[in-house]
């Protein structure tokens, strides 16, 4: 379980470091607005700009997803696969 906590965090920690850098980068006006982050991007015109918006919404979503898969998904499955096999064994007997 420790295994798949620290893998989980991990993509957690990259995935929030890459949103936070590129989201700073490209949807931050002003540093003294309430909501930063989560702004649309303004005066993006170039083919690098478009890459790094799709990086930061890339990063965001390897955040969410990365730990959601090894945090939840991978830990129930194992448990249901193993909640499964102990019916089919007690079944046997």
């Amino acid at each position: 379980m420790a295994d798949e906590f620290m893998k989980g965090f991990a993509l957690f920690t990259i995935g929030g470091l890459g949103w936070i850098t590129f989201g700073g980068w490209y949807r931050t006006p002003s540093y003294y607005q309430v909501s930063q982050l989560v702004n649309p991007a303004e005066g993006v015109n170039t083919a690098y700009g478009e890459v790094g918006l799709f990086a930061g919404d890339m990063f965001f979503w390897l955040m969410i997803l990365g730990a959601l898969t090894f945090w939840v998904l991978i830990p129930g499955s194992r448990q249901l696969r193993d909640a499964l096999n102990g019916d089919e064994d007690a079944a046997a007997n």
